[in-house]
Order: structure tokens, then C-alpha cells, then sequence
């Protein structure tokens, strides 16, 4: 026999062993991760029927055609699933899907929708045993899906959002934060569309409107997204870059052009980022909130584009919960305040080492204010409200989705930070993130946690005063002081404003940022009347500000004030913005200063425009059944 064949043939055997070694020790390796995600230490999530500890699902193939003319996602989801041994079904949550066929392992079965409870929907039984492997589920949204909002006009758009419990309403699956998985996506939309999702993405649109996605990061449900747009896509840095309509490409270039220094101040923070890109899409005006921290793709609104990059805090916050939430994830909605209270510490420390502390501190006094305004309110309705650690059952879990979570999450790190100093816990706080990178996280575990890693003597403990800030009404005696001279200094001004010490005209408005000129507005008095308010706008054009921090003060006052001219920029704001954190307030203005039918005319024109999330909020504001 050929000595060279001879040696090739050996090469390819020793090629074969090595392979067979690989694939025998991945699936050890697999096994052993599918038994830690059945082990997976979860809090009881009363929001969702799955029951994971039996049945859990670990990865998602999802072919999908996104129908514009009639509103309607058809899809198919295979999961792969982990069952134990003595597991005789697995539930997944739906609202509102048509299930057309359900497979185990290739063969049809009998599944069944049980009765639906509100906020949570069907669950979705599917009949398996402990050598069960994979599951399919053929099915189609209905037009009204909670998720998605399909905007309308020359250029359709559509955009989910998840968050809370809203992912059951587009895909049947395990829709609880403390259920994570991988996935991978085929989605066909309109040829001129760019379909995007919270994994890899595309950089130009493709020519017959297919397009392939990979997540391999396990994520919870709520993190699943979808977007379909006519947008473009401009690289900002080597791991950054911005998707937005045309029209809006180039200001969203410039104004997001610093996200790559806001990554590199994060990692230099808390540890390597873990999603290899941070993208972010700008989405239709009508998207309700700020962002959404989808992992590799943030979704923003376009109300943060302010012309000066002013606003980009709202970024660093989206990018602080790639650890804070989406690396490390609240168990439960009633451990909410794990995600945001530490997102907002981030953002915060973020914002610092770009911006100067300086900035920070202006931050986080306005924070306090709304902080104590949303606590005084919140104490007066359900003082159970105000406490970090919820207990949400039989409620949206969007009723936990407060300054609560956000400010009061934010003041207690913060006074964790302050007792301990910054140096142990900045060590203690990357050393959270890699302990528990991609699992999840309840507010009882981590009480042990600290305790054990970081207030571990009686001093620190009586310091901070856990059950106080976690599982006690209101704002604890020992909350963090804030303090800005820059802010004072404002207040000082709007004082000697107010007394009619200093004039209009002297009021240093033209040097003062975005967080001084939002300060001086929020904080003037309800009674300021509409001679004053014309004075001011006179002097300063603030109802042409294109910033819509500062434009949302400035309407607010303007309603309560009575102050018409503003009335026409007012309408126009709330038919095209879906931001619900300026509907609710600009909305209940209207209603209590006696103008609620102007309020529910122009509801009557903009509800249409509003995502679910913003339109469930306000149809209960104005009493609308």
C-alpha cells in the first residue's frame, strides 16, 4: 500500500477521533448546561403559567412573514426544550395567537389553550415526556397584538415591544424574566423594508426581503424584538453604529456619535461588554418609552434627538442594562428593581466618567425631585407601592414600573456605595456581573449575596438598613444627599424670578443646559400666570425648543398656567409622541386644571398613534371604557 496514503489515512482518522472527542465532550457539556437550566434558581413568577422546573425551553427557531396589509405576523416557533423525567406536559403563555398545529419531535399532538386570566392570558399545554426534544408550534398574532405597533403612512413601520408580559401576544413561549434562551430567525417582510431584531443584524437591505438572524446569548423573553422599516445604517465606531429612516440618518449620526466612548467608559467600569455590538435604532415617534434595552440593538425614541447631544444619558442607561438586566436578570416583575435601581447607578457613574461629575450631580438632583414627587403621590394611593421589593400578583406588572424601581433602586446603591466607598464596591459590583452573568437574579438572593460579599459587619448593615430601603414604605431618614451649585444656582434665580427681584431678560437662560432650563420650568409655581409665561417665551422662544425635555416642561406649566399660545405646539406634541412618560403627566395636567375635554379631543385624534402600553395607561386616566 501507498506509505502516502497510508499516512493520509491516519491523519484522517486521528482528524475523526479528535472530532468524535469534541462532539462526545459538547455533549456532556450541553447536558450539563440543559440540567443547570432546569436547576436554574427562579422565584415564583405569577405572571406566567410556565413551570420551568418541569418543562423549560432553551432554544427558539423562528420562521416568520410579517404581513403589513393586514396586520398579522405568521409564523412558525420550534423550540428545543429540557424536560425532566417525570414531566407529562410543558405550558407556554399566549394572548390573542391563532394556533394552528403543534408538533413534538416531528410527530402532530393534541395540545390544548386553558381558560385565560387577565393580564396573563392562555397557557398553551402541549403534551411531552422526558425524551421529548423539540417542539413546534404553527400560529398567527392577531391584528391587535399587544407588542406591536404597525404605524401607518408612506413609509409602514412596525416595532414591538416586549416588556413586561407583552411577548406572549406576538410568539408563543415561556414569556417570564427568569426563563432565558438562545435563537435563531428567518423573517420575509416587504422588499424596501430592513427587518432588525435583537440580535445579529443586517447593514443594507436585502434584495428580496429575507433575513437571517443568530442570538447566542441566552436572553429572557421580554428582551425578544422585532422591527420592520424602510431605515439606513451608519457605523459610529468599531462596535457602534445607528439604524434610522432617511430622514432622520443624519442627525441620528451626529447625535449618537459619542456611543462608543459611553462603551468604553462602561467596560473600564464593570467588565467586558458581552454582546460583541451595541446598535441602536431609532423607531417612530409613536414608541412608548425613552428605550428599550433590547440586547445588540437598543430601541430609541426619536424625542432624544435634541440637535446638541444633550439627551444621550437616556443612551448610557439603555447600555448600562447590557450588565444590569440583560446580563444579570430581576427573577420576577416583583424584583424589578434589581434591573433599573442598578441601571441607573451605571448610567450614573457612566455619564461621570464622559461628562464630569458635575453633570452627573445635576442628573441625580432631578432625579431626587422626581423621586419624592412620584413617592408623595404613590403614598397617597398604595403606600405597598413604594417599596423596592413588590408583590405584584393579580396586577400588570407595568404597575411596578415607577421612579420607584428607577430612583429609590438608584439611592439605595448609591448609599451602598457611600457606606462601603467606591473603590470595594465598584470590585464588589464587577465580580456581580461575572458571577452571574447570563442567569437570574430575586431580591431575597441577593439580600444573601451582599450580605456575604459586602455588608458583612453589623457597622455596615445598621448603616444602610436593608429592610428600611427593600421591604419599608416611602424614603428612608438615610437616603443619599444630592447636591448641584449648578441646580441651586437655578433655584436661586427662579426665586428672585418669581419675587420680581431680577427680570426676564436677566435670567441666564441662554447658558444654561438642558438639565438647568428643565429645572427652572418644572419647578415654577402653578400659579405663574400666563402674562409671566409669555414674558419668558418672548424672551426665550423656549415653545420652539427642539428639546422635548425641556418642550414637555415647558407644556406642562403652559397647561397649568392656561397659557394658549402653547396650546397648538401641545396638540401637535401629543398627536405624533408616544412617550408615555409625557402623555401621562401632560394628560393629568389637563384634567386637573378643569380642560379635560380639550384633553380627551385631542386623545381623540392621537390614540390611534399610541402603542398599547401608552393607550392602556390613558384610556384609564380619562375614565375611557
Amino acid at each position: 500500500m501507498n506509505p502516502n496514503f497510508m499516512r493520509y489515512f491516519y491523519t484522517l482518522l486521528a482528524f475523526a477521533l479528535i472530532l468524535a472527542s469534541i462532539g462526545c465532550n459538547q455533549a456532556i457539556e450541553n447536558s450539563r448546561k440543559s440540567q443547570a437550566i432546569l436547576e436554574m434558581k427562579r422565584a415564583t413568577d405569577f405572571h406566567s403559567y410556565s413551570q420551568p422546573e418541569e418543562a423549560v425551553v432553551t432554544h427558539l427557531n423562528w420562521n416568520a412573514s410579517v404581513n403589513f396589509e393586514d396586520r398579522i405576523i405568521r409564523a412558525t416557533a420550534t423550540y428545543d426544550i429540557d424536560v425532566s423525567a417525570t414531566a407529562e406536559r410543558i405550558l407556554l403563555d399566549c394572548v390573542d395567537l391563532t394556533i394552528e398545529a403543534v408538533t413534538v419531535d416531528g410527530e402532530s399532538v393534541d395540545w390544548s389553550l386553558g381558560p385565560e386570566q387577565p393580564f396573563i392570558g392562555q397557557p398553551l399545554s402541549v403534551p411531552v415526556n422526558g425524551a421529548s426534544k423539540r417542539i413546534s408550534i404553527q400560529y398567527a398574532s392577531s391584528p391587535s397584538a399587544g407588542a406591536l405597533l404597525w404605524v401607518e403612512g408612506a413609509q409602514p413601520f412596525l416595532f414591538t415591544q416586549s416588556q413586561a408580559i407583552l411577548a406572549r401576544t406576538w410568539i408563543p413561549c415561556q414569556d417570564s424574566p427568569g426563563i432565558r434562551f438562545t435563537y435563531e430567525a428567518h423573517v420575509d417582510v416587504p422588499v424596501g423594508t430592513m427587518a432588525l431584531m435583537s440580535a445579529t443584524n443586517p447593514t443594507v437591505q436585502s434584495a428580496d426581503g429575507h433575513y437571517d438572524f443568530r442570538m447566542d446569548q441566552p436572553i429572557p423573553s421580554y428582551l425578544l424584538a422585532l422591527a420592520v422599516g424602510n431605515v439606513e445604517f451608519r457605523s459610529v465606531g468599531p462596535h457602534t453604529g445607528v439604524y434610522a429612516v432617511p430622514e432622520l440618518i443624519d442627525a441620528a449620526e451626529y447625535e449618537f456619535g459619542e456611543m462608543e466612548a459611553l462603551l468604553v467608559a462602561a467596560e473600564n467600569l464593570y467588565g467586558k461588554y458581552a454582546w460583541e455590538r451595541y446598535d441602536l435604532l431609532v423607531l417612530p415617534a409613536a414608541f412608548p418609552f425613552g428605550g428599550m434595552e433590547n440586547p445588540r440593538l437598543t430601541f430609541a425614541t426619536p424625542t432624544i434627538i435634541a440637535g446638541d447631544r444633550s439627551l444621550v444619558s437616556l443612551v448610557a442607561h439603555e447600555l448600562a442594562h447590557s450588565w444590569s438586566g440583560n446580563l444579570v436578570t430581576n427573577s420576577t416583575w416583583d424584583d424589578f428593581w434589581l434591573n433599573e435601581g442598578f441601571t441607573v447607578y451605571f448610567e450614573q457613574r457612566i455619564m461621570e466618567a464622559v461628562f464630569g461629575r458635575e453633570i452627573s450631580e445635576m442628573l441625580a438632583t432631578l432625579s431626587y425631585q422626581g423621586l419624592v414627587d412620584e413617592v408623595d403621590e404613590i403614598m397617597d394611593t398604595n403606600p405597598d407601592d413604594t417599596h423596592l421589593k413588590l408583590h405584584l400578583q393579580n396586577r400588570n406588572p407595568d404597575d411596578g414600573m415607577t421612579a420607584i424601581a428607577y430612583d429609590k433602586g438608584y439611592f439605595f446603591i448609591r448609599l451602598i456605595e457611600e457606606t462601603v466607598g467606591r473603590e470595594g464596591f465598584d470590585a464588589f459590583l464587577k465580580a456581580y456581573f461575572t458571577e452571574h452573568a447570563f442567569t437570574v437574579m430575586d431580591t431575597d438572593r441577593f439580600i444573601t449575596y451582599l450580605k456575604e460579599n459586602l455588608l458583612n459587619t453589623e457597622d455596615r448593615l445598621m448603616a444602610v438598613n436593608l429592610d428600611a430601603w427593600i421591604f419599608g414604605a416611602g424614603l428612608p431618614e438615610n437616603c443619599p444627599e444630592v447636591r448641584s451649585e449648578r441646580i441651586e444656582q437655578v433655584d436661586a434665580n427662579l426665586t428672585a424670578w418669581e419675587a420680581n427681584q431680577i427680570g426676564t431678560e436677566e435670567l441666564p437662560w441662554a447658558d444654561w443646559v438642558y438639565q438647568e432650563r428643565y429645572r427652572f420650568l418644572s419647578n415654577l409655581d402653578d400659579s405663574t400666570s400666563a402674562v409671566r409665561m409669555k414674558e419668558l417665551d418672548l424672551a426665550w422662544s423656549i415653545s420652539s425648543t427642539g428639546n422635548n425635555e425641556v418642550l414637555f416642561a415647558w407644556l406642562e406649566q403652559s397647561i397649568r398656567s392656561t397659557y394658549s399660545p402653547s396650546y397648538d405646539r401641545l396638540e401637535n406634541f401629543l398627536i405624533n409622541v408616544g412617550r408615555r412618560k409625557f402623555l401621562t403627566p401632560l394628560y393629568r395636567a389637563m384634567i386637573e386644571t378643569d380642560q379635560k375635554e380639550m384633553a380627551l379631543a385631542i386623545y381623540k385624534q392621537a390614540r390611534p398613534n399610541y402603542h398599547s402600553v401608552a393607550t392602556g395607561t390613558m384610556d384609564e386616566l380619562l375614565e375611557i371604557e
